[in-house]
């Protein structure tokens, strides 16, 4: 099912599109490629708003697909083949995030195709567009699967190299419980990348063990009484490199273990943000309120900042290349 949403101040329509199958329902907006809201078995677990304005007014990505290149850039510095580049400066006026004050996520795609269960979305990203090099044409097609997963699948082209790193920003929560403090956290990790007080990565791999960011075994994510509290806006380093295949990287339930969500993805690296400043002054989802931890993000992506640093991987994307992501929550 296809409907209008809104309309954009620039007099563009958005479009919402109704996914259906088995368990899974998933409403999916044109603008930002937005997952507006996702059911499993007719429970929300993912955060969202009801209207159009709400998105442009107060939205902290829910739902968008960011980029062109997903998290931090220092400086919003860009060095390609001896060239420098200044991206939009978007993150306190000092560093680049998420593509740039007019990145992937503040666009309305094309819509492509559609049929029950999937859509086929496009975007033409010009050349310096938020301060990047190249024409980039990225297709995304969400795919609602008869095994009860949502696939994000995501592609992208280039006229000249450029950095490309896109990822889907959904916040979840299981269980429509006020914050996700009680929900088990396992990430198929043993390593992580420290940020500094702007949340760059400071360019150093550390191992989780023994740390407050060790989720190996599955943990809830409720601080004990007395314990320090930590900021969760991290990088955790799942693989060196991007992937061919498909591989688990973790593992959410709700604080009943009565629903549990996988994702396995392609990507090298996975964001958790818990979301520990959240506070939306406007409902959400069906008159809902969100505070600090509604939802948390579990961002498969490259490393942050690998522009910058010379020990991460290359997220240069170059003419004749092809970008690809998928990355899969499975619910059960």
């Amino acid at each position: 099912m296809i409907q209008d949403f809104g309309v954009l101040p620039d007099g563009t329509t958005v479009r919402e599109i109704t996914l259906k199958k088995g368990p899974l329902e998933a409403s999916v907006l044109t603008y930002g490629a937005i997952i507006r809201d996702l059911k499993v078995d007719g429970q929300s677990v993912t955060l969202g708003f009801e209207d159009l304005q709400s998105y442009l007014d107060h939205s902290p990505y829910f739902g968008a697909v960011v980029g062109r290149c997903a998290n931090r850039i220092a400086g919003g510095n860009l060095t390609v083949d001896g060239v420098g580049y200044q991206l939009d400066l978007n993150d306190n006026g000092r560093h680049h995030l998420h593509g740039g004050s007019l990145g992937f996520s503040a666009r309305n795609w094309q819509l492509e195709q559609h049929d029950k269960a999937s859509v086929l979305l496009k975007l033409i990203s010009e050349d310096g567009d938020m301060g990047y090099p190249g024409q980039v044409e990225a297709l995304l097609r969400y795919t609602l699967t008869g095994a009860g997963a949502l696939r994000v699948k995501m592609t992208a082209t280039t006229s000249a190299t450029t950095p490309v790193n896109l990822t889907q920003h959904a916040y979840f929560n299981l269980d429509g419980s006020a914050d996700i403090l009680d929900h088990t956290l396992e990430i198929a990790a043993d390593r992580y990348l420290p940020v500094d007080e702007a949340l760059i990565p400071t360019g150093e791999i550390r191992k989780v063990a023994w740390t407050p960011y060790d989720f190996q075994e599955g943990r809830k994510l409720r601080r004990k009484p007395g314990e320090q509290g930590v900021l969760y806006d991290h990088n955790f380093c799942l693989v060196d490199a991007p992937a061919q295949e498909l591989a688990f990287a973790a593992a959410l339930e709700d604080g009943a273990g009565s629903r549990r969500m996988e994702v396995w993805t392609t990507e090298p690296g996975l964001q958790l943000f818990d979301a520990e400043g959240m506070d939306v002054p406007v409902p959400g989802l069906a008159g809902k309120r969100y505070g600090a931890h509604a939802g948390l993000c579990l961002e498969a992506q490259r490393w942050p900042d690998g522009v910058n640093q010379k020990e991460f991987m290359d997220v240069l994307l170059r003419p004749g290349e092809t970008y690809s992501h998928v990355t899969e929550f499975r619910f059960s």
